[in-house]
């Protein structure tokens, strides 16, 4: 077989066993009977030919100055977007979290699609890479459909979120109104009054309770159904611009990272923030493994999920499992593939089309005796989100009550009636990072 690739002036010819194939042409390039044999590779000075390049299983292919990451656990993956809707006069103002590139894939930029019936079908706008969008033009008392599809640089479109209902309202009339999308299965919880209101959907882990913030201090909670699934409302909110977070906790205690997004309130509005997908939970079973043994690495996420585990190591090592029926993941790593000394794993959580943003990350170190994880102690002084750590989360918490009247107890770390400096020089002694 002769095989001819030609590429711009360049023509280059490369023997290999004869077989019989088919031709591959372009307006540019011809490549004559492609047949799949065993290696080897062409050079010039200008252009080079290598062939089949491929591993069978994850870390089969390595090298002091070079990897290749081939196959399919290495697909691509982008977090899902979490969107927010506000209601006004003949408009719907969105917001969402930022799509979170994975395995070399970015997000360049983000489509809205809008519509109004459920299932669509939905016309689409481009827009830049941006977090926000007011769509204008809207008919008042008619309920519309949105859902935000993030895009790589080549304009696909790699995600969509789930969709979120808005309806449009005079402001002489009352209230705007907003449905609801992507809630469901678990308990709800809600604080009744006058003014804003804003409803919360989304996936956490089963039966687990979750934990909602408004600027860092805890304004309710709910528990996950059995397919994990919870929704839960803050109502009587005043108009301006807050940050609301979120966390669970599993079955063993670990918690999850804080998923944390603004919202804008105006008037007495209700806004729904639907699509909310928690990173899994980590941990290993021990905090030092001998290089050579297995170290398991477990956590808790969305019933039957698929589970991508990431590794730091010289060259990243990926893996993947799959969350039981309650959520509960597991997989047994072989240390002999890392290098003596520090490292830190997480993991992030995919089901259908929802794609999670990663977990925080948990350490450990390869050396040469086994010892086991120690179980959690009371949390250092300054550890204001319970993560066992006292860190920037905790100093930003500290730093919104600087100096302010009304502060929580729990912010005032030394007990003397105020927020100050000595609170912060507290926390810095506690500093773990």
């Amino acid at each position: 077989m002769r095989v001819k690739v030609l590429v711009g002036v360049f023509i280059f010819f490369v023997f290999a066993t004869s077989a019989h194939a088919q031709n591959f042409s372009s307006t540019n390039y011809t490549v004559e009977q492609p047949v799949i044999v065993p290696g080897g590779y062409s050079t010039s000075t200008s252009f080079g030919l290598q062939s089949i390049l491929t591993q069978l299983g994850i870390g089969t292919s390595t090298s002091s100055s070079f990897g290749t990451n081939t196959g399919f656990s290495f697909f691509p993956l982008v977090s899902t977007p979490s969107v927010s809707a506000i209601a006004g006069d003949g408009q719907v103002a969105l917001s969402w979290s930022a799509s979170e590139g994975f395995l070399g894939w970015s997000v360049s930029g983000y489509d809205v699609g809008q519509s109004t019936a459920l299932d669509g079908p939905y016309s689409y706008s481009s827009l830049g890479n941006v977090t926000s969008s007011t769509r204008t033009g809207l008919s008042n008392g008619t309920t519309y459909y949105f859902v935000i599809l993030p895009k790589d640089t080549f304009g696909n479109r790699i995600a969509t979120s789930t969709h979120i209902s808005s309806t449009p309202a005079s402001t002489s009339g009352g209230s705007g109104g907003s449905g609801g999308g992507g809630g469901g299965g678990g308990g709800g919880g809600s604080i009744v009054s006058s003014g804003s209101t804003v409803n919360f959907s989304g996936r956490a882990y089963p039966t687990r309770t979750i934990t909602l913030l408004k600027d860092a201090q805890v304004v309710g909670s709910t528990i996950a159904g059995l397919d994990a699934r919870f929704s839960m409302s803050i109502s009587g909110i005043s108009a301006g611009n807050y940050i609301f977070s979120l966390y669970s906790e599993d079955k063993d205690g670990n918690r999850s990272s804080l998923l944390t997004f603004p919202v804008g309130l105006t008037g007495s509005s209700v806004t729904d923030v639907v699509g909310i997908f928690l990173a899994p939970t980590i941990a290993t079973d021990k905090e030092q493994v001998k290089q050579g043994d297995n170290i398991a690495i477990f956590g808790q996420s969305q019933p039957q999920a698929n589970i991508t585990i990431t590794v730091n190591s010289s060259h990243e090592i990926y893996a993947q499992t799959q969350s039981d029926g309650n959520g509960v993941y597991l997989y047994t790593l072989d240390s002999q593939q890392l290098e003596m000394g520090d490292h830190s794993a997480k993991s992030k959580s995919a089901l259908n089309t929802e794609i999670s943003a990663f977990s925080s990350a948990t350490m450990f170190t390869v050396g040469d005796e086994n010892i086991l994880a120690k179980k959690k102690t009371l949390a250092p002084k300054g550890d204001m989100n319970g993560d066992n750590k006292v860190n920037l989360v905790d100093f930003s918490i500290v730093a919104y009550w600087y100096r302010r009247a009304n502060s929580p107890a729990k912010n005032d770390i030394n007990g003397d009636g105020r927020v100050d400096l000595k609170d912060l020089s507290i926390m810095a002694f506690n500093w773990t990072g």
